[in-house]
Order: C-alpha cells, then structure tokens, then sequence
C-alpha cells in the first residue's frame, strides 16, 4: 500500500509538472495580441484596432478558440472602414475564467463593463458558435449599446439530447482528475484532427494550424472552462431565448447547410423566427466557419447590420 502510494503520488507530480510545460510553452509560443486589463474584477484580453470614430464591431470567438481565430484574417477586412475589437471569452486565450464556468449572460455583462472602460456607446456584435449566444445574451442585457448582431453558425437556442462525452467529461467532476491527462497526451495528431472536424467539409486556410495558438486550446484550464461553459449552456439558453421577441436589434445570421457541429435547424432556422426583421443567409455546402470558408459573406453581413443600426 505505502509503494502504491508512492506511486501514485510521483505520478500525480510528473503529470502536474508536464500540464505546466505545456501552458508555459503554449503562452511562451502564443503571447497575447492585445493589452490584458482587469474589468470587473477579471483580467480580459482584447484587441483594438482600426479608426476612432468609426462605427464599432466587437467579435467573439467560439468554443475552446480565442481572438486569434478572428485577427487570422477577418479584422484585417474589416480594420480599415470599422473600429474592431475582438475578445478572449472568460478561460480562453488571456482572459481569466469564472469558476465553475460563465454563462452567456455573464460573459456579456463582463464585456459590457470592457465597453464601458473603452467609452463604446453603440457597436455591432459578432459572436461565432458560443459566442453567437454571448453576442445574444449582450443584446438582451444591453441593447441600447448592442444595436446589431451578427450570429455565425450561433448556438442561440435551447437543445435537446446529450451532448458529446468529451463535454461530459471536461466539464463534470470528473474533469478535474480527467482534464490533466488529456493536456498531457494533446499531440499535434490530436489537434490537426479535431481543427478538420471543425471545418469539415471545408479545409483550415493554409497557416490557420500555425497561427492560431491551438496549444493555448488544450491548456488544462482552458479545457476545463470550456467543458463547464458547454455543460451549462442550453440551460442559459432556455432563459435568455425568453426575451428575443423582444429585440429590435438588428440581426443578420449566417450559417452554413453542411454544418454538423451547430444545427442550422435548431438554432439559425428558429431564431430567425423569433426576432422581428432577422435576416437568415444560408452558404451552401459550408460547415461551421462561416468566417473563413465565405469571408466576403461574412463582411457583407456586418456591413448589412451596420447599416440597418443605423451606425453608419
């Protein structure tokens, strides 16, 4: 009993140790883009770019990413006509996560009080996948500042079923002893595998593998966010989906008919019934990045809600 102990113990410290090789190599080799601040008492990772005194787009990434996934290319379409500003969620990237994981709608209020601190009086909001729920939960707390959305294969409605194991598992209690050994064993293989899953039947953009810090990803914290988040989320939705009939934000959707991991049915196809004067693009054949499958798509659906907001 005292050797297994022994054991036990040693490999409890080897793996602890290789989880913090791991996030320090990570951020050693992904630094933030952007000033981390601390708003509301969490430290929050965000970009800036772009005119002052142009009208405003925030983006917010979805599940496991971070802001990366959006200065690969898009901000860098849009930097030139629109002041930009693209955030960490709570647990990802640089921005310091909720215990036991944020819903939407305190995503949205930490965002919120980020506003406040830049002086943004109306903006614009694009949320890919989750942060498709977080840009609708920010429209509902605030929509004298949220004047426009723009969901990107959003996760916006309630679902039913169960979700994938892999949730089940980094978000539940078993998360904590879990978490760790998936950080520690999280190889190149395993992250080109699961990117492809994401785009299919699309392929990433040439250098999006390398650029977009899928190491940050596989952080033990980051992983244990992200399963918190996902596990609490169609009960959040249930809520909040209670007061889009309300909204008279201006909202374009965009989602793709091939997408497999957000259900246009569920999700896209429902919310646009709810909000009065929603505008529902389906791209033919895209997945579930919208963004970088059909960018020009993408832009044309901000500048739409940009101009229906009236910030134009």
């Amino acid at each position: 009993m005292l050797w297994a102990a022994v054991a036990l113990g040693t490999g409890a410290l080897v793996l602890t140790g290789c989880v913090a090789v791991q996030r320090q190599s990570a951020e050693a080799a992904f630094a933030p883009l952007g000033p981390v601040v601390e708003v509301a008492g969490k430290r929050v990772h965000f970009i800036d770019e772009g005119p002052r005194g142009a009208p405003v787009v925030v983006l917010i990434h979805g599940a496991g990413g971070n802001l990366r996934d959006f200065t690969f290319d898009l901000v860098g379409r849009l930097e030139g006509r629109y002041r930009v500003i693209a955030v960490d969620r709570p647990g990802h990237g640089y921005t310091e996560a909720y215990a036991g994981g944020a819903t939407p709608m305190q995503q949205a209020r930490l965002f919120d009080a980020l506003a406040d601190r830049l002086k943004l009086s109306r903006a614009v909001v694009v949320g890919h996948s989750y942060g498709g729920a977080v840009a609708m939960a920010w429209a509902v707390e605030n929509p004298a500042r949220v004047r426009g959305v723009v969901s990107l294969a959003g996760a916006t409605m309630p679902f039913e079923g169960k979700l994938d194991p892999y949730y089940r598992v980094t978000g539940g209690a078993a998360g904590a002893v879990a978490v760790p050994v998936m950080t520690s064993l999280a190889g190149d293989e395993t992250i080109r595998k699961a990117l492809d899953g994401i785009f299919q039947p699309q392929d990433p953009p040439k250098g999006y593998l390398d650029y977009i810090g899928a190491p940050l990803t596989v952080r033990a914290k980051t992983l244990r966010a992200n399963g918190q988040q996902v596990l609490k989320l169609s009960e959040a939705l249930e809520a909040q989906s209670k007061a889009y009939p309300g909204l008279t934000t201006a909202l374009e959707i965009l989602h793709g008919s091939a997408d497999t991991t957000v259900g246009l049915d569920i999700h896209s196809r429902p919310l646009s019934k709810l909000v009065a004067g929603a505008n529902l693009t389906v791209l033919k054949g895209v997945g579930h990045m919208p963004q970088h499958a059909n960018p020009a798509a993408t832009v044309a659906a901000i500048d739409r809600a940009v101009a229906r907001a009236g910030l134009r």
